[in-house]
């Protein structure tokens, strides 16, 4: 596709976290010359790696080391880079996308990265002053601002992200109390042995908990700075600041805006094209075949079909593959992948050792292995992934199964049995 005046179609990027550029880094790998590109960022940063603002927070990491592409990057591959613009308005009959400080910017096609937004539990006071979000640099920036003159965070939420802010505030060096709905943190990613061995480690680390709470509201004073949260069951914190890690929700106020449909999220198929052959939209925005995204891994495959197709080549499409789960704390090694939990029909093999703090669940139905929970020690995770994904007939070594793939190998290697896992 060429205009009729020799130019080369506008590619214009909204949103520059690391779905959108990874779409954009794989496109200039397949068709370096094919657009005229634009990128719009609301963050006055080149795209950064999300997943390392928890060790930013813990003070293990500098902002700087973590950036992905820096301004000589853009310029490098002409790309002009809007920074610290928010685009407003997308005019899909002219093509136009208009931003805050009044910018029109023409494309021909158009790629939404728009993520997703922290969602903030409804509840009474929860507007309140230091009550923050965890999900970009200026919210680590003013977590760590804020602990230099309070005492007492509360983190409403034991989910990855929840326990990575308690990690870091702790860091920070506040007491740190971690709010959570469930009796088990990480209930989504772990069964209740493991949950419990996080909880005991992180305990030693000097985080507090509160379980089994549900958050009803936050009281505050009269200057209008958080000063408490309060529970459904009569209990009550003082606190001088709150970190939400409640989830968050795709951020598709701009495609709703300008007609394109959306359920959850940015409606799109199996190429990330939306109802408008001429907008993609890839990340935590979308959603595909009913699904949802918050990983990295499977942002990175959406990126990698979409840059395929706006290189014209019309040769992949987004096929969703399981995800394993790991922990991002130092120190604490947590793995959890397929259905780790079972049912009546699977079978459980499990291995503790209390003294060393490692665990180990394997779900078996059949002959198969369909979930697995590890802590402690998770250096067989990926090997396991593999058995999980493959449907691995695992008959010929599992009675090794649990101690892992190196004596698995050993093993078959002893007894003459060639086997997948080996």
């Amino acid at each position: 596709m060429v205009h009729e005046d020799g130019k080369k179609p506008k590619l214009v990027l909204i949103g520059n976290g690391m779905a959108g550029v990874r779409s954009l880094e794989e496109l200039l790998r397949l068709a370096p010359d094919k657009y005229d590109i634009s990128v719009i960022g609301e963050e006055r940063l080149g795209n950064y790696n999300r997943i390392m603002l928890s060790p930013v927070l813990a003070g293990e990491e500098k902002v700087e080391n973590i950036i992905l592409n820096d301004d000589d990057w853009y310029k490098s591959h002409n790309i002009h880079f809007y920074k610290g613009e928010k685009a407003e308005h997308i005019d899909r009959k002219k093509r136009l996308i208009r931003t805050a400080s009044g910018q029109q910017i023409p494309y021909d096609k158009l790629l939404l990265a728009t993520g997703s937004v922290p969602f903030r539990i409804p509840v009474p006071g929860v507007n309140l002053n230091n009550i923050l979000t965890f999900r970009d640099v200026k919210d680590v920036n003013a977590m760590i601002e804020l602990s230099k003159t309070q005492r007492h965070a509360v983190v409403v939420g034991g989910g990855l992200l929840g326990l990575e802010a308690a990690n870091g505030l702790v860091a920070q060096g506040i007491k740190v109390t971690v709010v959570h709905s469930s009796a088990t943190l990480l209930n989504k990613q772990l069964d209740e042995k493991a949950g419990q061995l996080l909880q005991s480690t992180l305990s030693n680390k000097g985080i507090q908990f509160s379980m089994n709470a549900r958050t009803c509201a936050f009281s505050g004073t009269d200057s209008g700075e958080v000063s408490s949260i309060h529970f459904e069951d009569g209990r009550s914190l003082e606190t001088d600041m709150v970190v939400l890690a409640t989830g968050i929700k795709p951020n598709i106020a701009l495609a709703q805006q300008c007609g394109l449909q959306c359920n959850g999220g940015i409606l799109v198929n199996d190429v990330m094209q939306t109802y408008d052959p001429a907008i993609y939209a890839v990340g935590e925005c979308v959603q595909h075949r009913g699904q949802l995204f918050g990983l990295v891994a499977p942002l990175f495959d959406q990126a990698a079909v979409c840059a395929n197709h706006l290189a014209e080549m019309g040769i992949s499409r987004y096929i969703p593959k399981s995800q394993a789960t790991k922990l991002k704390i130092t120190g604490i090694n947590a793995f959890s992948a397929g259905d780790f939990l079972g049912d009546s029909e699977s079978e459980n093999i499990v291995f503790i050792d209390n003294q060393q703090g490692h665990y180990k669940k394997l779900v078996i139905k059949g002959n198969h292995l369909v979930g697995a929970v590890l802590y402690g020690d998770t250096q067989d995770g990926p090997w396991l992934f593999d058995l999980i994904n493959t449907a691995t007939d695992i008959t010929p070594f599992r009675d090794q199964l649990i101690f892992g793939k190196d004596f698995c190998q050993l093993s078959n290697n002893n007894m003459g049995i060639t086997s997948a896992a080996a």
